[in-house]
């Protein structure tokens, strides 16, 4: 006789709440102002329970709207929800300081990130006075596959865990150099893992070259990265691999972060 085992349902799950955290994961850079309907269209909801979660996010304050279109965005709470991220992670607290160092001596873009599943996500961004606006937030994903950081993440992976983030991690062209073939995108990460150090031109924007170094928790794991942000019309790669590459591996070697 053949048993039908069922997945054991996690009673501690609360439905409610998980949906109403979707309706707040729908605004993104793209997405700064949502109606009803596009709501319940993104997040894979009814009207009717859409409508029941953006009342509730309306009047506890997470969710404003506009009295005219009746469209809606995140209030202000949502950079309070950001900043007690970054009160609470101390790769920020350790790193930021080290960072705002590095900045000053290389006069350069320097940005720390965190994996983030498929992506990396930037949780410290020290602008140049030519940066340009959304490259100076916190909290913008770029795809793993495409960045510095993420490279350098997947060079410090089992074999396993490399092969199938090389097979199934998404990657979209983003600029005309970006890396879409698996096979080159294999030997890059490859040779991240022999440098120590991520790197890539263009693969974001044009003319832009990106270098990360990975800093370990006590277990040996890649937390997250510290990357500087160039550009290729002032800096050629011979002198980001001699300048730059050997002071952020330095900076992130020396923090040292509880596991």
């Amino acid at each position: 006789m053949t048993k039908t085992i069922k997945e054991k349902q996690d009673t501690l799950f609360v439905g409610s709440l998980e949906k109403g955290l979707r309706i707040m994961a729908a605004f993104n850079s793209h997405r700064t102002e949502l109606g009803l309907t596009e709501l319940a269209d993104i997040v894979g909801l009814d009207k009717s329970a859409a409508q029941r979660f953006t009342n509730t996010l309306h009047k506890t304050g997470y969710l404003m709207k506009d009295p005219e279109s009746r469209r809606f965005r995140p209030s202000l709470k949502f950079l309070e929800l950001a900043a007690a991220y970054m009160w609470s992670d101390p790769f920020v607290q350790l790193a930021m300081p080290k960072l705002i160092d590095l900045s000053h001596d290389l006069g350069e873009r320097i940005n720390a990130a965190r994996p983030a599943g498929t992506d990396i996500i930037y949780v410290i961004r020290i602008p140049t006075q030519l940066t340009s606006f959304s490259a100076m937030l916190i909290g913008n994903k770029v795809q793993a596959l495409s960045s510095s950081s993420g490279r350098i993440m997947l060079a410090h992976m089992s074999e396993e865990e490399r092969r199938i983030a090389l097979e199934t991690w998404p990657i979209d062209q983003i600029t005309p150099r970006t890396i879409t073939d698996r096979t080159l995108l294999a030997r890059e990460v490859e040779e991240a893992a022999q440098q120590g150090y991520g790197i890539t031109v263009s693969q974001n924007i044009i003319n832009e070259i990106g270098i990360a170094a990975p800093v370990f928790d006590r277990t040996r794991k890649v937390a997250g990265t510290v990357q500087c942000s160039v550009s290729s019309l002032k800096w050629s790669l011979d002198r980001v691999h001699a300048e730059i590459a050997p002071r952020l591996m330095e900076v992130a070697n020396s923090i040292n972060l509880p596991r």
